[in-house]
């Protein structure tokens, strides 16, 4: 399996706090990876840091054989990596289809091909065809959240990054976005999942990290994961 990222003796800091000591994780082409950890671990510093959104103080960044630990935010989306941050943030005023045309912006062929890609993401979520003309405002917190998704996969990135996808979420509607992230990789987008439910995550990905303080603690097959008597006690329950 050939890497497609590699983050490897990642160190940033905000003023005199360190948030990442070293860190070093990678993500296979078409892997599912979880990046487990407690609030303040360093989750999402480490996905803001490979989208170019904070600058590292050291270590570095290789996407598809390309160092992009300088790149710029814009510059590594059009390499055809994605970031869906916390929070949804859409553009509640606009509607679904509106928002989703927006995901398309680095798209240099044009708007028909910008609506093709629209067309699958209807597919992947019917509930946002069903409400294309809605404003995202109105729409349920699952319904955003398969919006910001699908607006991130108009990109047609090859390697999409997650930060809380259900955070929020109902038992069911958790379901459907993991089932939609599974549909995701199988179409062949690597992804990098962070995640606080540990258990929906580990049963989708194929390998995981756990952080802790800015470090990698443990590593390896979801299912070893799973296995792990820290990892079970520390974010799966007994």
């Amino acid at each position: 399996m050939s890497t497609v990222l590699e983050v490897s003796g990642l160190r940033v800091g905000y003023g005199n706090v360190e948030a990442l000591r070293g860190l070093d994780l990678t993500v296979g082409e078409n892997e599912i990876v979880a990046l487990l950890g407690n609030n303040g671990a360093g989750k999402s510093t480490t996905v803001s840091t490979i989208s170019g959104v904070v600058r590292a103080r050291a270590g570095s960044i290789t996407a598809y054989g390309e160092d992009i630990t300088t790149a710029t935010p814009w510059s590594i989306v059009e390499r055809g990596i994605v970031h869906v941050p916390e929070g949804r943030r859409i553009f509640s005023r606009l509607t679904v289809h509106e928002n989703l045309q927006l995901g398309g912006y680095t798209v240099r062929d044009g708007g028909a091909s910008i609506e093709k890609r629209i067309d699958r993401v209807y597919e992947l979520f019917d509930r946002l065809a069903e409400r294309r003309g809605q404003q995202g405002g109105t729409l349920s917190g699952g319904e955003q959240q398969m919006l910001a998704i699908g607006r991130a996969m108009v990109a047609e990135p090859r390697l999409i990054m997650l930060d809380e996808p259900t955070m929020g979420l109902a038992p069911l509607v958790v379901a459907q976005v993991m089932g939609a992230i599974v549909s995701i990789n199988r179409s062949g987008t690597s992804v990098l999942l962070i995640e606080q439910n540990a258990r929906a995550a580990l049963k989708i990905a194929h390998r995981g990290y756990v952080i802790d303080s800015g470090r990698v603690t443990v590593a390896g097959a979801a299912g070893e994961l799973r296995a792990d008597p820290h990892v079970v006690e520390a974010y799966l329950g007994a």
